[in-house]
């Protein structure tokens, strides 16, 4: 189907309530201009099944300066954004209490509705694409999404990148840090064939000594429609190569003595990774009621790590090379059909096969460390398999005009096989097993949006999701004698109230609640795995969105959360009941403001603020990480088709830093916070071009 321009919003305003209208009952709150595909005659749209919904259009996203794109999110309602800052592995975005260090991720990740984590859950396919090729960012957050199984713990983002029109749109960039970067986006439209193209490059010194970057991606995208528009049929290929040195993380003594200094140590850390994504698509409508939808998709990942932890003593420890070689296949299939007016009926299946494989090589004590000789042993040489075959039905009931009640049931089970070998003081230990036989886990969900009246919507939801073991080695996969573990069932509520309280405003409150068994913190990369038992995430989410007149725009928001141990995985007495799940600060708040003086001026303010965090399970190191950081932009209108930009990124120049706790290199006794600063004041002048 051809997508069709709704522009509900002027300059950065929400999209209004015109675009649901087709939906009534509807939790969905938008910035910018968003592009949606006629409802009459696609599968179901997001926003008209879901409740806690947001939407950001590509006005709030082609012109930002941001080294990853996964930091656009910043802008949107609830998401905290983790910056560990080490070349490519730059962070991620994640909310709902979830945390995004690593340990726990609870985001499933999709690039044009395909899967797109890795197996830990990481969100590293998400730099494949660029500001300029986006065309909106969907963010659903609780558990009542029967779309996803696998990651979709405590909801999802759906990266939807632009298909069909004509342009030429490109942008230059310089700014601080020796930073340079190409965008060239291409579309073009010719009866019933579009193709679309994405060429981008990104270099940059960093903020901190060697942390160079140097990346870029290829993207292109050809879809073929019938005359009648209904049966349309493509391909979306993307390649990504990126290398960037790693600063390490800092002491405390380091971090007072310079945030941009790098140790020594330090100086052959460096990330080589390449990523490929290619995947075919067939949109169908059968008849007017009947509408089917298929994806086919393969995503490549290979990751050269090399980094040194943070001892400077002799031995092999801490020196390490990893390779990462994951490649994932996969299938999606939707069937909608509109019985009538009263019913609609929508299911689908979905599976997903990943081939494995980990290997970790240690190096003999050196500073620099040397990574191209031979190492003193490979300690990890992995391969696993993971298969997930999952299914959904929901039906959206609409008894009356005003009332939406959806009901809805999911089912998944995995299963694979793993073949690890260890080599630990001289010793090589090698073992089979198959992934634990977790059954068939079966989510149950259920949503009611009633609308009290054209401008007060109200909603609650129930469901279930889940959380597997990933990795590749105990107890996920029972290897050696490992026992049984059930998957983690996350139990989630939450209640609502959209409402416009005047023109051009509007503003959602939700309270929720999501409690989990069995939650468990996993780092495959390191062997970890932390049982936390029982827990409990809960919070306040408060949002507003408000076009005061023609000139002025602004938005905010303040979610407060909290999540905990409500049990030890050993029982009452466990130590950790009562304790904060690590990382996860009690706000994140934002604030933005846009001002148009006139058809050639803009100028523009975001704030963004987070609380401090627990960083070990046990709340006893303290707590670290909390901020509040001010940008700023001015653009203007050379012609109808060039325009310039500054942006000013901390223009406050607060110093801030990401923090996580290092349990696991200094030796007993010696754990102690590891800082990775975040940068200071920085500028980056671009020039858009758009044909």
């Amino acid at each position: 189907m051809k997508a069709t321009s709704a522009s509900l919003a002027v300059m950065t305003a929400l999209v209004t309530s015109q675009l649901h209208a087709a939906s009534s009952g509807n939790s969905t709150v938008s910035l910018g201009e968003v592009y949606v595909t006629p409802e009459a005659s696609s599968t179901l749209r997001t926003d008209s099944i879901l409740t806690s919904v947001d939407i950001m259009g590509s006005d709030m996203i082609e012109d930002k300066n941001v080294m990853n794109s996964w930091q656009l999110l910043g802008q949107m309602p609830g998401i905290q954004l983790t910056e560990t800052g080490m070349g490519a592995e730059s962070g991620k975005a994640t909310f709902r209490a979830f945390n995004g260090e690593g340990y726990i991720n609870g985001i499933k990740v999709l690039i044009d509705g395909i899967p797109s984590n890795v197996n830990s859950g990481n969100q590293r396919f998400v730099d494949m694409i660029f500001p300029l090729d986006i065309d909106y960012i969907e963010v659903v957050r609780g558990t009542n999404d029967p779309r996803y199984g696998l990651h979709n713990i405590g909801g999802n983002i759906n990266y939807a990148t632009r298909q069909g029109g004509n342009y030429a749109d490109s942008r230059l960039t310089y700014g601080s840090f020796n930073t340079r970067e190409m965008q060239l986006a291409i579309g073009h439209e010719e009866g019933n064939f579009a193709q679309n193209y994405l060429l981008a490059k990104q270099d940059s010194d960093g903020f901190r000594d060697h942390s160079n970057s140097n990346k870029y991606s290829l993207g292109g995208k050809w879809f073929l429609s019938n005359d009648e528009q209904t049966l349309r049929v493509g391909a979306i290929a993307r390649l990504y190569h990126h290398q960037a040195d790693e600063g390490g993380f800092l002491t405390r003594e380091e971090l007072r003595a310079s945030r941009t200094d790098s140790p020594a140590k330090n100086g052959n850390d460096r990330s080589d990774r390449d990523m490929k994504h290619l995947s075919l698509h067939m949109d169908w409508q059968l008849n007017d009621d009947l509408n089917l939808s298929n994806k086919l998709y393969y995503n490549s990942y290979n990751d050269d790590r090399s980094i040194t932890f943070t001892s400077y003593e002799p031995g092999n420890g801490p020196r390490q090379r990893r390779f990462w070689d994951e490649q994932q296949r996969g299938m999606l299939s939707n069937l909608t059909w509109r019985a009538n007016d009263l019913l609609t009926l929508d299911g689908g299946i979905n599976y997903e096969e990943q081939h494995n494989a980990y290997e970790r090589r240690r190096f003999t004590f050196n500073v620099p460390t040397d990574f191209d000789v031979a190492p003193a042993r490979i300690q990890n040489n992995d391969h696993y398999t993971l298969r997930n075959l999952g299914g959904y039905v929901q039906a959206v009931i609409q008894p009356t005009e005003s009332l939406k009640v959806i009901p809805a049931i999911r089912v998944d089970k995995f299963t694979g096989n793993t073949n690890i070998s260890s080599t630990n003081n001289g010793v090589t230990t090698t073992g089979k097993g198959p992934l634990q036989d977790y059954g068939w886990i079966e989510q149950p969900k259920l949503s009611v949006v009633y609308s009290v009246n054209d401008d007060i919507d109200v909603y609650a939801n129930w469901g279930r999701t889940f959380q597997i073991l990933t990795g590749n080695a105990n107890p996920g996969y029972l290897v050696n004698g490992a026992g049984s573990y059930d998957p983690s069932i996350n139990t989630g509520k939450e209640v609502g109230m959209k409402f416009r309280p005047f023109a051009g405003t509007e503003t959602r409150i939700a309270v929720w609640q999501q409690d989990a068994t069995d939650e468990v913190a996993n780092m495959p990369a390191i062997d970890a795995t932390v049982g936390l038992g029982e827990t409990r995430r809960r919070g306040i989410d408060m949002q507003f969105t408000s076009q005061l007149n023609q000139q002025w725009t602004v938005w905010g928001s303040h979610a407060i959360q909290e999540a905990k141990v409500v049990k030890g995985l050993d029982g009452d007495n466990n130590s950790l009941k009562g304790k904060e799940v690590f990382s996860t600060p009690r706000y994140i708040s934002n604030l933005g403001l846009d001002y148009r003086y006139n058809d050639d001026w803009r100028f523009g303010l975001q704030a963004r603020a987070q609380g401090d965090y627990y960083i070990e399970e046990k709340n006893e190191a303290g707590k670290y990480g909390g901020f509040a950081v001010l940008d700023a932009s001015v653009s203007y209108q050379l012609s109808a088709s060039t325009s310039v930009d500054l942006q000013v990124k901390n223009l406050t120049d607060r110093e801030y830093e990401y923090v996580w706790y290092d349990n696991v290199w200094w030796g007993p006794g010696q754990e102690q916070p590891m800082y990775s600063p975040a940068p200071g004041r920085s500028a980056y002048l671009s020039m858009n071009i758009k044909l």
